[in-house]
């Protein structure tokens, strides 16, 4: 489809203004049976038209849609058809939101069903009620789509209210003949909020157009849609409201949501104008109420976090007032001066060093689940550098669900912990600047980007990059470090809803602190808790672990790194526990498959168990404590300090266990098409005399070199 995006093809002489994107605005004569959205659902549909009101209206590439009992006056430019409900064998009607994204992800599917029904006289229409949405919106949305059937906007929601539809998307599936609803409800069951599976399990709306052209009944003519509520006006109650946008609201919002909410971010939809927030109102208080927005998991009752997102009661008691006195706008005067909106990096200066993911975009698909994308980026450092500022900068913020860019130092090379450099996750904050601290990148490192995308309902493209602040090293007296607790060694059973996974770490050395913890589990992640164990002395009376996060409701849509404020020393600490729990249950809606059986994996319809720690440890130390001995290729082995014959045997049995795990044809070779792609970047480091493949003694020898550097 070109960019004069076709709406309707009704007659030879709409053509002129159907390819100049013509929109539609609906009335009808059900306006005194609704009442803003509250009637109940009808068992017929209500019959309209499209028609331009006049000559101007054809010019300025309006059009109208209409009951179809209205008579064109001599003003009409044309007519189209006698009815929208009649002139063909069935119709679909879905009523879709330009910002919402459920509604984004489907415009494809429905576009697909409308090309693959077409022989069979099936016609699709578009409505669009939400108030947020003007004429403009439904262009660039229709062009950003190719939308090829017709659409039009609801503008008084008479269409909406008449057959009480309360959330887009819907869908209704009409019999021309007699205009009785046949089908209503969701489209299919693939994609809810915040979930996509790979592909559906019940083609809903499909099903209802087959069964009814094989002249049968439709087996399940209703279903409850998911999606977003429809932006609805309301008239001011008051002359004199006690909250308004300008005074109170406007603040709230800017407190709360415009981190995310606001152009260029990775919220569905801005909340910057008056407008907009009015069209999502109650949709915000739905979110808020069930503990969605803003997003935040840890339980408050255990710990203190520097990042904490959390809306006071009296934010929302004011929010609710606001919308039950009709939102009222107020007092222009009143507004808060506007913030300038983050450009550019967010750092504390211009970065020394961009460095991209790769010199070509990815394509992400329109719709389905891309399974995580690596990419391995030479930096060209020829010295060790010291970082003290990092920050991941999407190319296209609504694709990237998160990236993680980790230090791979060249073989050989002692570092410490899993070589965490930097990571963008939606709604994570970046730990607080220090100019004495720094990460510390060994000389001939590569970068590896870890890409997590998602799909919007339209073809995208993503190039990311991380700015790199170099430190002053003669500034530096703390190094900043990833830890990792992790446990491999699971199986989860089908159907399985409460299997919980244990992992520790130990031996920290003096003079660290617990700066933050981030737990990492996939869909089947249902709650996370962590303690530390804190040593026993010949004064004191064995002490209880202390609990120091609580993540009931694990979100793998948000990745958070919980910022302890009150920074514990490690100086007494034996262990850091963790315990994730995993839900397998046709009960869990993240679930991608209950009947599976599941095991480590870095595809998230596998499930991982991590938890990364940031510690912050003197730059000044004579050796790495056990726990910081780099944990990035032996993440399930005890780290080892030297080399005692007890340390040589378990070496022996990681490599026997490394090849029973990947080399799956048996041949004593593992190639890369092998390794999971999160581990394939090593087979270039183990592969010693480049023949393509990892051998039983190339792997003994690239281990065993990296134990001695580790003992020195």
């Amino acid at each position: 489809m070109n960019n004069n995006s076709t709406f309707a093809k009704f007659s030879l002489r709409a053509v002129a203004l159907i390819l100049t994107c013509a929109l539609a605005n609906i009335h009808l004569q059900a306006r005194a049976a609704m009442d803003n959205g509250s009637a109940e659902a009808s068992s017929t549909f209500p019959d309209f038209k499209i028609l331009a009101t006049n000559a101007k209206q054809v010019k300025e590439k309006s059009v109208t849609l209409t009951p179809s009992t209205r008579t064109p006056s001599n003003d009409d430019a044309y007519q189209v058809g006698k009815s929208e409900i009649g002139s063909r064998q069935l119709t679909v009607v879905c009523f879709l939101g330009t910002e919402c994204p459920l509604a984004k992800l489907y415009t494809s599917r429905l576009i697909e069903l409308q090309r693959t029904y077409a022989r069979d006289n099936v016609r699709f229409l578009g409505v669009f009620p939400n108030v947020q949405d003007s004429s403009a919106d439904l262009l660039k949305f229709a062009s950003a789509h190719a939308i090829d059937f017709p659409i039009g906007k609801d503008d008084d929601q008479i269409l909406a209210g008449a057959v009480a539809v309360k959330r887009t998307p819907e869908v209704f599936l009409v019999s021309n003949s007699d205009r009785r609803i046949l089908y209503r409800g969701r489209i299919d069951d693939q994609y809810s909020p915040g979930i996509a599976r790979k592909a559906p399990a019940r083609d809903d709306l499909r099903i209802a157009i087959d069964q009814t052209l094989a002249g049968k009944p439709v087996t399940i003519a209703q279903t409850d849609p998911e999606g977003c509520l429809i932006g609805r006006s309301r008239k001011s109650i008051s002359k004199t409201p006690t909250v308004t946008w300008a005074n109170q609201v406007s603040r709230i919002v800017a407190k709360n949501c415009l981190e995310c909410h606001r152009a260029g971010e990775i919220g569905p939809f801005s909340m910057e104008q008056y407008d907009e927030v009015v069209g999502w109102a109650d949709m915000m208080m739905e979110t808020i109420h069930q503990k969605r927005m803003p997003p935040w998991h840890a339980d408050p009752d255990v710990g203190e976090f520097l990042n904490e997102r959390k809306m006071s009661q009296s934010d929302i008691d004011t929010l609710e007032q606001w919308i039950d006195q009709g939102m009222p706008f107020g007092d222009r005067e009143q507004l808060p001066s506007t913030s300038a909106a983050i450009e550019g990096w967010n750092l504390p200066r211009e970065p020394d060093r961009v460095i991209a993911m790769s010199s070509t975009p990815f394509s992400v698909p329109a719709e389905g689940v891309v399974d995580y994308q690596y990419f391995v980026v030479n930096p060209g450092f020829k010295t060790d550098r010291w970082v003290s500022a990092v920050e991941v900068r999407p190319g296209n913020r609504s694709v990237v669900h998160h990236s993680i860019v980790f230090i791979r130092p060249p073989d050989g090379t002692a570092s410490a912990g899993v070589g965490w450099l930097g990571a963008y996750v939606p709604g994570q904050r970046a730990l607080e600047f220090k100019p004495n601290r720094a990460r510390f990148v060994p000389a001939g490192s590569r970068l590896v980007f870890q890409q997590h995308y998602t799909t919007t309902g339209k073809p995208e493209q993503d190039i990311t990059d991380v700015g790199i602040v170099f430190a002053d090293e003669s500034q530096i007296d703390a190094e900043l470090i990833t830890l990792m607790a992790i446990n491999q060694d699971f199986e989860i059973k089908p159907h399985e809803a409460s299997h919980r996974v244990t992992a520790s770490i130990s031996g920290f050395g003096e003079g660290r602190k617990l700066i933050s913890v981030s737990p990492h589990m996939h869909f089947r992640g249902k709650s996370f808790k962590a303690w530390i164990d804190r040593s026993t002395t010949a004064d004191t009376d064995q002490t209880s672990p202390e609990l120091m996060i609580n993540v009931p409701r694990y979100d793998f849509n948000w990745q958070h790194a919980y910022q302890f404020t009150a920074q514990p020393s490690l100086d007494d600490v034996e262990s850091m526990r963790v315990e994730v729990e995993f839900d397998n249950s046709a009960e869990n809606p993240f679930n991608p498959d209950p009947t599976a059986w599941v095991m480590w994996g870095d595809q998230t319809f596998e499930e991982m168990a991590v938890a990364f720690f940031d510690v912050e440890r003197p730059r000044k130390h004579s050796t790495s404590s056990v726990a910081e001995v780099s944990q990035s290729i032996l993440p399930d082995e005890p780290t080892i300090a030297s080399l005692s014959e007890e340390q040589s045997k378990r070496l022996d049995q990681f490599v026997v266990k490394y090849f029973e795990r990947f080399d799956g044809d048996k041949d004593g070779r593992i190639f890369a098409s092998e390794l999971p792609r999160i581990k394939r970047h090593e087979a270039e480091s183990f592969d010693f005399n480049g023949d393509g493949a990892i051998d039983f003694d190339e792997l003994t020898g690239s281990i065993w070199r990296r134990f001695k550097s580790r003992a020195k």
